[in-house]
């Protein structure tokens, strides 16, 4: 950041298209993206059924969950009691990777199988200025250093889960015959970003959209 994606690296998620994919401001590249539509990113979706374990002890004392989510993430749990913190996030690192990969790549197709349309639209725009301007991204995911969620809450019907990634990304821009413009593969640059997924908990439909990115603060 299918029945969300695709990356043959989500394997509680992969089988039924990321039950849970979630990410980061695409600008890495040599020149970041308009923070308003360019950072909004997609979807997630749960996974395997989860042992039967009470909302508050799945959120207490769990790694993948900050304090400050830790109310929100009781909130959907005790709505949706498939909603799994843990899977949830391993969900939102394959978003992440995918979401990014796809955007770096220019496959639209992708992402508008990740995207809300005023994300698409967004991705759509920055692509197409890094095309009229003969701008290849050659970057790379080198790590997923840490994820959490660090915030979430229920508005209505509706849950918001912000994911916070810590990460390392080689970013390169060629032109279009393929010399550096920016950038460099050989040394990566530490990338910190929260990026927020929704959805309706009385829908049938288990895929979380990206609906906000930003940089961690």
């Amino acid at each position: 950041m299918v029945t969300v994606v695709i990356l043959a690296l989500v394997t509680l998620f992969l089988a039924f298209r990321l039950y849970a994919v979630l990410g980061k401001r695409t600008g890495h590249e040599q020149q970041p993206l308009p923070r308003t539509a360019d950072e909004r990113i997609a979807p997630a979706r749960p996974s395997a059924p989860i042992p039967d374990i009470s909302p508050e002890a799945r959120a207490v004392g769990d790694p993948s969950v900050g304090p400050a989510a830790i109310r929100g993430v009781r909130a959907i749990a005790g709505i949706d009691p498939q909603f799994d913190p843990a899977r949830f996030v391993e969900g939102a690192k394959a978003a992440y990777r995918m979401v990014l990969e796809a955007y770096w790549s220019g496959d639209e197709a992708t992402l508008a199988e990740l995207v809300g349309d005023d994300v698409r639209t967004a991705f759509a725009e920055a692509i197409a200025d890094r095309k009229a301007a003969g701008q290849v991204l050659d970057n790379r995911l080198v790590t997923i250093e840490s994820a959490m969620i660090s915030d979430a809450e229920v508005q209505g019907q509706t849950a918001y889960v912000t994911v916070r990634f810590d990460a390392d990304i080689a970013a390169v821009t060629r032109d279009l015959e393929g010399n550096v413009i920016a950038g460099s593969l050989s040394d990566a640059v530490p990338t910190h970003d929260v990026w927020t997924f929704s959805r309706n908990l009385r829908s049938n439909d288990p895929n979380w959209i990206l609906t906000d990115t930003d940089e961690a603060s």
